[in-house]
């Protein structure tokens, strides 16, 4: 029997999304047990904290500055090198099921290959892998974009299509359309029958495609669920699993106003400019949305629609492990699972995401449930690791070179070898441009149970502005000791690391393509 690596990803995943991190919401129990048997990452870090770049640098396993993509609607270059790529070269099979994004979804003119694939119903690029992969069939945010989820929809529940958010839609007040019970933004009841929602598509995509696997193929496959990024709009079938009236809370929402804007004043000045709602500096959250204007219950609501997802993950990466079981693929196969980024998901009185360095966006779940004729020992990492490692990792387990092109290095199984390879730091970053002229651009450093981060000249910030988080006597990251005349010596020491570490910035930027 062949070995197989599947890797599975979600999108805008909380840390505490997991019950094996913590997470007193959504079941997991499926994750749960693959972290039990395996591996577990304490503290894993995208190196940012928006899709395109993100997904790009687990494709490729470099850096930002390396592979280019600096931010949502810049297109990861046709000819990059792929992890993907070189384990189709060395005979793997290869697939992607569900979401990709290393190229935009706004797309009218088809000038990009996922949308051509999309659009026409085919699987590869014109008979060859594309990036590397055999096989793809994309899925968005349901019906939306030119992804191969929306042609099924059409054939088969062309009534139901209408039932989604309208997340592609940027006319004026569209994005930002409160709905649920709470009038929260982004929030839909929705009556798609759950078998046909997109996160049981995608389940079904890879499994069909496993089972049309050689008994001796080695293999590859990217499982890559849409959800819970925004919008929350789950089948409504599925309500019933967290009813949002409930729920407490989240530990990261201040509820006193007083509090809650007192910690954002504590913050470089883009974060409050944006909750008062005189500052669009991205498009990953609506355009005319004050955060301000979030109440409790919304939060509640937005918490229940987005662990109501994590459920359906959950239950539909079990039916993908059920068949590999059935066709006996078990024992050769490791299993990674992860997200891209995180979410605010009421944290400092926030939803969505953008240039805000804090846990919320940048502590992800990580769990590598290696092989079981591996016999890796099952433990937890502390120590800094990135989504930049994944590749490496792919290398690792396939018994391939990492070539010089990566940046990363294989995760460790455990605190011994982490401590081995001298893991110490674990690097994020940010640069926008908003068509409105707004730049931002922020670094951050985590190491040594701190986390810093620098912000470079921009429209907001005067080029001295910084954060400096103390994880271990402040969790929830509301005291910024940056000006901290007893951390001085500290925070010049991190960013002296990380101007050490960080890869230059390329001469030639990559153009944005797309808003996203």
């Amino acid at each position: 029997m062949g070995r197989g690596i599947l890797f599975v990803t979600t999108d805008q995943q909380r840390f505490d999304a997991l019950g094996c991190n913590g997470g007193q919401v959504a079941r997991t129990p499926v994750i749960d047990g693959l972290a039990a048997a395996g591996v577990r990452f304490e503290r894993a870090h995208p190196q940012n904290v928006v899709c395109m770049p993100s997904r790009a640098t687990m494709l490729t396993g470099q850096h930002v500055r390396t592979h280019g993509v600096w931010m949502n609607g810049v297109p990861l270059p046709a000819d990059a090198p792929t992890v993907a790529g070189l384990l189709h070269e060395a005979g793997w099979r290869t697939g992607l099921f569900g979401k990709a994004h290393f190229e935009p979804f706004l797309d009218p003119f088809l000038r990009f290959a996922e949308n051509q694939m999309g659009n026409s119903g085919s699987t590869d690029e014109n008979g060859r892998p594309h990036r590397g992969f055999d096989r793809m069939e994309l899925a968005g945010h349901g019906p939306a974009g030119l992804v191969h989820y929306r042609r099924w929809m059409r054939e088969h529940h062309p009534e139901h299509i209408g039932g989604f958010f309208p997340v592609l839609d940027l006319s004026l007040n569209v994005n930002a359309e409160g709905g649920g019970d709470s009038g929260a933004p982004q929030v839909r009841y929705n009556e798609v029958p759950r078998h046909a929602y997109h996160t049981d598509w995608v389940a079904d995509r890879a499994i069909e495609w496993l089972h049309s696997l050689e008994a001796d193929d080695d293999w590859f496959c990217w499982l890559s669920f849409p959800d819970p990024h925004h919008p929350w709009d789950p089948p409504s079938s599925e309500l019933h699993r967290v009813p949002w009236r409930d729920l407490d809370l989240p530990a990261g929402y201040p509820e006193d106003r007083v509090e809650r804007e007192a910690a954002l004043d504590a913050k470089a000045p883009h974060w409050r400019r944006w909750y008062d709602g005189s500052l669009v500096s991205n498009y990953e959250a609506p355009t005319h949305w004050i955060p301000a204007s979030l109440t409790t219950d919304q939060v509640r609501e937005v918490d229940a629609m987005a662990h109501i997802e994590n459920e359906l993950i959950d239950e539909a990466l079990g039916r993908v492990l059920d068949a590999l079981g059935d066709q006996g693929r078990t024992a050769g196969t490791d299993v990674v699972f992860t997200t891209d980024h995180g979410e605010f998901q009421g944290d400092h009185g926030l939803l969505f995401k953008g240039p805000y360095h804090v846990d919320s966006l940048m502590r992800l779940p990580l769990v590598w449930c290696p092989a079981p004729d591996r016999h890796v020992v099952p433990g937890v990492v502390a120590a800094p690791v990135g989504l930049v490692d994944l590749a490496p990792t792919f290398c690792r387990i396939a018994g391939l070179s990492v070539p010089d092109w990566m940046d990363g290095e294989p995760l460790p199984t455990s605190a011994t070898e982490a401590t081995e390879q001298g893991r110490q730091r674990v690097l994020t970053e940010w640069d926008s441009v908003h068509p409105s002229g707004i730049e931002v651009h922020l670094q951050t450093i985590a190491r040594d149970g701190m986390v810093c981060t620098r912000y470079e000249l921009g429209t907001c910030h005067d080029g001295t502005e910084g954060e400096l988080w103390d994880l271990a006597e402040d969790p929830l990251q509301r005291i910024n000791l940056w000006d901290d005349t007893s951390r001085k010596s500290l925070r010049d020491d991190l960013l002296a690391d990380l101007a050490d570490t960080l890869p230059p910035r390329p001469s030639n930027r990559l153009r944005v393509e797309s808003p996203v």
